[in-house]
């Protein structure tokens, strides 16, 4: 009898089950021991499959999508280029807002897989028409036979982490996490994980990271909305300029927030010292867990989980160009002393 072939039947049963790797020299200065959990191993490159899938499959079990409607979302990218992938392979049509703040990769990307892309203008109130909240709303409104994911106020990002990434941090540790940093935009991934982890250990941390120009940590802290707070800044899929109902405050114990600048850095750090390509937002976690070691958080028996939530493809033009990063100002003398090694033969 011949051996049947051992393939996966598509793309999509590969997503979840991404593996820890432990950190070694951008983390040799700190107490404790630190775990990257990289998503960039999911098949769309972000943790953001996870929610594409099980929210896709959750309104098909609804009877709410049938092949040939069309998924609309709002997105900074990760999301939709998930949505557009499982939608190649469910057989729906996918339109996405994105905000002009994403990087022309994945904006590239996204079009790639079919998608229909709006841009929409980032520096702008989320009420306001021109939103990428207001346009998404609009085209489900105009579009027939329609499914808006609306990723920020939707219960199912949280419980796909709950019932995913929770359970596979909790078990690869065999237990023994004490932290967990992650980034908060959506609040998703942050607060279903977190919300199984603290079932399993209530004495487990959970350790936010906000960007500055954001209104999270301070409203994780007074419970107040301050407008005041919001400014443009470059880093993608992180904070955010209104309060989103996906993000589960009671279950993150305080926010650290990190600059577009340092964050930078720590994404090309990344890179170089430990040989993983991953993407601005995972250097922002990186930054974050700096920031918290320098404040005492971490002891020698600390194990720090950190997910970092996408790959480094995304943002070849911006933090891994040469060219992006000094337009911005982010090069000092050492980091440009160190970035610069490139060399033409002629």
């Amino acid at each position: 009898m011949k051996e049947e072939i051992n393939a996966y039947n598509n793309i999509l049963e590969l997503i979840g089950n991404t593996p820890l790797i432990k950190l070694n020299r951008v983390t040799q200065e700190f107490e404790g021991n630190f775990y990257a959990k990289i998503e960039a191993f999911n098949p769309g490159h972000s943790s953001k499959d996870r929610i594409a899938l099980y929210i896709i499959e959750q309104a098909e079990s609804k009877g709410i999508l049938s092949p040939g409607d069309t998924i609309i979302e709002t997105t900074s990218g990760n999301t939709g280029f998930s949505l557009a992938m499982v939608s190649i392979i469910k057989g729906y049509n996918c339109i996405l807002a994105v905000s002009s703040k994403s990087s022309k990769d994945k904006i590239d990307m996204l079009r790639s897989l079919g998608a229909k892309v709006y841009v929409c203008p980032a520096h702008v109130s989320a009420d306001d028409e021109r939103s990428y909240y207001s346009v998404a709303k609009r085209l489900h409104e105009e579009t027939k036979g329609s499914v808006y994911i609306n990723q920020y106020f939707n219960q199912l990002n949280i419980d796909a982490h709950y019932l995913s990434t929770g359970p596979e941090i909790w078990k690869q540790t065999n237990g023994k996490i004490t932290h967990l940093v992650a980034c908060s935009g959506t609040g998703g991934t942050i607060s279903g994980t977190a919300k199984y982890l603290k079932e399993q250990n209530p004495n487990i941390k959970i350790l936010g990271v906000d960007a500055f120009g954001s209104v999270l940590k301070k409203y994780h802290e007074t419970k107040e909305f301050d407008s005041a707070e919001i400014y443009p800044y470059r880093i993608e899929g992180l904070g955010k300029n209104l309060i989103p109902t996906a993000t589960d405050f009671d279950v993150i114990d305080k926010f650290m927030k990190v600059t577009d600048e340092e964050s930078a850095h720590s994404t090309r750090e990344l890179a170089r010292k430990e040989g993983l390509f991953v993407g601005y937002t995972s250097g922002a976690v990186m930054q974050a867990i700096k920031q918290y070691a320098e404040e005492g958080e971490f002891d020698e028996n600390s194990n720090v989980i950190a997910i970092f939530p996408d790959h480094g493809s995304r943002y070849m033009s911006k933090v891994f160009s040469d060219d992006w990063m000094n337009d911005q100002g982010f090069f000092d003398s050492v980091n440009e002393e160190e970035e610069q090694k490139i060399e033409f033969v002629k």
